[in-house]
């Protein structure tokens, strides 16, 4: 019989509505329940890719003796944490705080009033590796609960009083540290303590699990743009050539996993996430805007392709994400194994090809005898490109359509607003610089679709699903992603429609998310009270919602001139330089936004130049806006590429050298 996660638009949940847990969304009702029968909650939190939250869901909440258990002695909650990213970052703060690290699925045990008293992640069903198995861990804190609950209580006020005073001005939560000046030497001494962490071998900084690194790439291609510095474009350069060629990127359908659970990006964590595709499409065309690499206008066009084919849903909209499993072709019980669609063996290969392609691809795409991921199978990788383009393309065609009829990975096709406003931005710059106009019709589309759905009332909303608004207030990253989506829009297709409509979500963001030091809450001042109000400084997957907030009132400054935007964009990244100063792995963003800042950003208006517009917008001078129609055209007839910087204006430029020379074009027309 279903649950109360049956009425739940969210795909997450929904997979959860037949456990035999008694699970409750988050809300007062379940607080209240917990308080009237007087037990403690518990709290699941999760997504609907996560591999290890199916396992959980599997070993323990589909088991009817652990479930019958958890209804008897808990309030039980699911929380999907693409839906509800403030719920998860309050007691993702508890977890990481008392286990020293955390990820999903979080589970977190709290006192009827919401306050968190023990935490941690997986829980397995039996005792494994020195780690306790779920039911003995739900004993403990039975036990605990009945013969000392006061003493649990006063746990968790505590931990409660702690997590409030990690917001206030100076906290972790807001920067952590003095706020300083965006100057050139913060940001050289920030790419000096990346080349530092930089991984020389494979590329990307830091060891396994390794992550694709987003944001810093955007920061040090500006960084590169301003100092010439060839240090900060090779990091760049080794990191995408390392991820393209490796397992991380899907050899055959395009696109990119979440993570590599190696340093050598051989064996990805195979979900394929909105947000990282997105965010890497861009990092891609930037690099190809900057080298002119062939791989990587490749896997622009591969992951745009990916991207519609894959993930765009009938609204017009894009899904969250692929999951990391499948049900593999007579699995015991049907239940799903992680990479079942991805990885192939020799003999697979030579089934679909012959003996002679399929040793050529076992050979090309690095598939062993021993197998590089489990049970002897590989993952596709490419380390260097094929002697035979043409009998390579055969052959990998060959591979996809096999791989077709296999058992595919689910799809979550909740419309998450953030994520859409990063894949608008991409899809519509990357089809002005690659002339394909079918990929700005789509962004486009999926920009209607937030302004049709998730828009209301002036306000925005988080989720929708089927064309239906999901119950969700929009959060702080809502509204940066989605401005900064519309606002590329209106560069590339100069309607002004998506330029007013990002200055009012800017407007709701200067009105209900300011803090009174400048910077800006990931919350509005009037949605739904939690033990803290999340303020994250932080990029994690995506850039923080303040370094999002940052860049897209900066870019909304350089289209209309106006100076308090350009303020409030100024004020809000020198929140994030103690972040940036120690570590800026976890920063990017907000050093890509303080490079803009440094730069102007250039404020480029073609008139009457249509042959100069596509030379404009290849331009590598940081966060410059470029515009055919808007308030940076207007009063101006003569036909000319106007260049302004800081509200002060060039010569006009009218011939290709003035424009390659004043925007930092290095690609040939």
């Amino acid at each position: 019989m279903p649950n109360k996660l049956a009425e739940q638009t969210s795909p997450y949940l929904l997979q959860h509505a037949d456990n035999p847990v008694d699970w409750w969304p988050w809300g007062p009702e379940a607080f209240a329940e917990a308080t009237t029968r007087g037990v403690p909650v518990l709290l699941s939190v999760g997504y609907a890719a996560c591999h290890w939250c199916h396992v959980m869901a599997h070993e323990s909440f589909e088991d009817p003796e652990i479930a019958a258990y958890m209804n008897q002695h808990f309030v039980n909650i699911k929380v999907d944490r693409e839906e509800r990213p403030d719920v998860d970052s309050v007691y993702m703060d508890v977890t990481v705080a008392l286990t020293g690290h955390g990820g999903w699925p979080m589970t977190v045990f709290l006192t009827p009033a919401a306050e968190p008293f023990f935490a941690g992640t997986y829980f397995p069903p039996r005792p494994m590796r020195g780690s306790a198995s779920f039911p003995q861990v739900m004993a403990a804190i039975v036990d605990a609960w009945t013969a000392r609950r006061a003493e649990v209580e006063q746990s968790g006020a505590d931990i409660a009083r702690q997590l409030a005073e990690a917001v206030a001005p100076g906290g972790t939560a807001s920067g952590g540290g003095a706020t300083t000046q965006i100057t050139a030497d913060l940001l050289d001494r920030a790419v000096a303590g990346l080349a530092d962490r930089f991984d020389s071998v494979h590329g990307g900084f830091g060891g396994a699990p390794k992550f694709p690194p987003s944001m810093v790439a955007e920061m040090l291609l500006r960084s590169w743009a301003r100092t010439g510095d060839d240090r900060a474009l090779g990091m760049v350069r080794e990191t995408c050539e390392r991820m393209a060629r490796g397992g991380m990127y899907d050899q055959l359908g395009g696109g990119f996993a979440r993570y590599s659970v190696d340093e050598s990006w051989t064996v990805p964590h195979f979900e394929k996430m909105l947000y990282d595709n997105a965010q890497l499409l861009r990092v891609y065309l930037h690099l190809w805007r900057a080298t002119g690499l062939p791989l990587a206008e490749r896997v622009v066009r591969e992951t745009a392709a990916f991207l519609l084919a894959d993930l765009r849903t009938p609204e017009g909209g894009f899904a969250s994400a692929l999951d990391a499993d499948a049900v593999p072709a007579g699995s015991p019980g049907g239940h799903p194994e992680e990479g079942a669609s991805y990885s192939w063996t020799p003999a697979q290969l030579v089934d679909v090809l012959g003996p002679d392609d399929g040793a050529l691809a076992a050979q090309v795409l690095g598939v062993t005898a021993e197998g590089t991921f489990e049970h002897g199978t590989s993952v596709l990788m490419l380390p260097a490109d094929p002697e035979d383009p043409a009998r390579f393309a055969r052959v990998r065609a060959a591979l996809a359509a096999a791989r077709a009829t296999r058992p595919q990975p689910a799809r979550d096709d909740k419309i998450v607003a953030a994520w859409n406003g990063l894949v608008i931005g991409a899809l519509a710059e990357a089809g002005a610089l690659l002339g394909e106009p079918s990929w700005v019709g789509a962004a486009e589309r999926a920009a209607e679709l937030l302004r049709d759905v998730h828009l209301h009332e002036g306000r925005l909303w988080r989720t929708s699903r089927d064309g239906r608004r999901g119950p969700n207030a929009g959060v702080l990253e809502d509204y940066g992603c989605v401005a900064e989506g519309f606002l590329t829009l209106h560069q590339v297709t100069g309607t002004a429609g998506w330029l007013a409509l990002a200055g009012e979500l800017l407007d709701v963001v200067r009105a209900r998310f300011a803090a009174p030091d400048g910077g800006y809450f990931d919350t509005a001042d009037d949605a739904e009270a939690l033990l803290r109000r999340p303020r994250d400084a932080s990029d994690s997957a995506t850039p923080s919602g303040q370094a999002a907030v940052a860049g897209a009132l900066l870019t909304y400054a350089a289209l209309t001139g106006s100076a308090d935007h350009r303020d409030s964009a100024r004020a809000t990244v020198e929140q994030l330089t103690p972040l940036l100063s120690r570590d800026a792995r976890f920063a990017g963003w907000a050093g890509a936004v303080a490079e803009a800042l440094l730069a102007g950003p250039a404020e480029v208006a073609v008139v009457g130049r249509p042959d100069l517009e596509r030379l404009a917008r290849l331009g590598t001078a940081p966060g410059a806006v470029v515009v055919t129609e808007g308030p940076l055209t207007a009063g101006r007839d003569e036909p000319a590429v106007y260049i302004c910087r800081d509200f002060v204006c060039e010569l006009p430029a009218r011939t290709p050298e003035e424009v390659r020379a004043r925007l930092g074009v290095r690609l040939p027309a």
